[in-house]
């Protein structure tokens, strides 16, 4: 009863609206019979699912079909996708160190092509600075996942050399065979220099943040107070300290880059506009666009898919080295800091290259710098913080040499990126200082 006499009032004061206000009484009649509760929330719903949907189906981009018939049968490249199979066959199997390096080795060629095409295919859609992101972050997952293995074995210095030589192989040599590759396609690659000069300073930072550790160890004596031949093996508490308070501290700072890179000042790390007037830079500016040839949904399946494969192969290949060093009489820091890097870093060295060489210089330095902080900034840090969790003393304490070696290194790429220009010579100055720094762990 109260119900009915409710609308029946409702009903009585619609009544004695005057006729002037037709729309008003039309809307109230109409809101009777509508529901009460739900309708935004119901609409965003539907909003979010429909965007959902049109991501996967991607509505104007080739099909799933058409996407993944490009990646596979996109080159006769790929009949290389065979030692797959051989190196996961090869490991499980036993068979002789040197077959599963060989395997492992070739199957991850092609597979670090295919990892820079998905690379390559994203930044139509997401632009050059956030695919080089993703690009560096699926490289990086070799190195953390060896970086775990190892450090769960309590190889902690199989872990510090490999990062180290991890950053130096970004910074030197996959930076430098950009360079030189792009050189010698093009009289001069253009990119945004503010922008590289702020990455770089971030890795300067990292840079000093390794040193500081190794002074208060070979120079004070609360520091020296335990100190052994390896201090790995007997860390002071408060090497200990420093190293994972430092840990946390760059986690923070990455963060805050990620922001600064993806919010805050995007502008900074996107190309310059060419100068209309100026025949010069146009010429040497001029960017081979890319066809998108597969759906973004479907490249980002794509990336991840090949990330995990590589990871794989790049573990088998890792167990691999060892022996064969032994059996080729290779020092341990080299395989460390040489080997192990440039195993790691084959995906993001091809894309890197083959970027440079389409004059995408921006999304080279993203891959290359961002990279090696990405590296020296989460990477390390993360594996400090585990190491604390399980029980391992993994520190920050480099060895001097490695702490000489990464700092001139990081001087050099500061110099190079400063003036926001590159040329062959540039890459072929980097090349040597790597090779340099190859042949004094060969003998270390």
């Amino acid at each position: 009863m109260n119900r009915c006499t409710g609308y029946t009032y409702v009903s009585d004061s619609l009544q004695n609206v005057p006729n002037s206000q037709p729309s008003t009484q039309s809307s109230m009649t109409s809101s009777e019979s509508s529901p009460l509760l739900g309708n935004g929330s119901g609409h965003r719903n539907l909003s979010l699912t429909r965007r959902i949907v049109n991501f996967m189906k991607g509505e104007d981009e080739p099909s799933w079909a058409q996407s993944f018939k490009f990646f596979i049968f996109g080159t006769w490249f790929n009949i290389l996708l065979v030692f797959i199979p051989l190196s996961f066959i090869s490991h499980n199997m036993d068979w002789d160190a040197g077959l599963i390096f060989l395997f492992s080795f070739m199957a991850i060629v092609p597979l670090a092509k295919l990892l820079g095409e998905a690379t390559d295919q994203l930044s139509v859609k997401l632009g050059e600075t956030m695919s080089g992101l993703l690009n560096a972050s699926f490289g990086n997952a070799v190195e953390i996942i060896v970086g775990v293995a190892a450090l769960l074995n309590g190889q902690l210095r199989i872990v510090q050399t490999s990062m180290l030589g991890s950053i130096l192989s970004n910074i030197l040599l996959v930076l430098g065979c950009s360079f030189l590759a792009g050189g010698l396609y093009h009289k001069e690659g253009i990119f945004n220099g503010t922008g590289a000069q702020a990455s770089a300073s971030l890795m300067t930072l990292a840079c000093i943040t390794l040193v500081i550790p190794a002074a208060y160890a070979s120079t004070t004596n609360a520091g020296m107070q335990g100190y052994c031949s390896d201090a790995d093996e007997c860390p002071t508490a408060g090497l200990l300290f420093i190293s994972r308070g430092t840990a946390i501290l760059l986690l923070g700072v990455y963060c805050a880059y990620l922001w600064f890179q993806l919010k805050s000042h995007p502008k900074l790390f996107i190309s310059p506009t060419d100068e209309p007037n100026s025949e010069e830079t146009v010429a040497t500016t001029e960017t081979e666009e890319t066809v998108p040839r597969m759906g973004t949904a479907a490249a980002g399946v794509a990336l991840l898919s090949v990330t995990v494969v590589i990871a794989f192969c790049a573990e088998y290949l890792v167990s691999s080295i060892e022996e064969t060093a032994v059996r080729y009489s290779i020092p341990k820091a080299f395989i460390g800091v040489v080997l192990l890097p440039i195993v790691g870093n084959a995906a993001e060295h091809v894309t890197s290259v083959w970027m440079a060489m389409k004059n995408k210089y921006e999304l080279t330095i993203t891959i290359c710098v961002g990279s090696s902080i990405q590296i020296a900034c989460l990477v390390v840090p993360l594996l400090v913080i585990v190491g604390w969790i399980v029980g391992q003393p993994l520190t920050l304490h480099f060895h001097n040499f490695e702490t000489i070696v990464l700092f001139v290194s990081v001087f050099l790429v500061n110099l190079l990126l400063m003036d926001g220009r590159s040329n062959y010579m540039e890459g072929l100055m980097l090349l040597t200082l790597y090779l340099v720094i190859a042949l004094a762990f060969w003998v270390a």
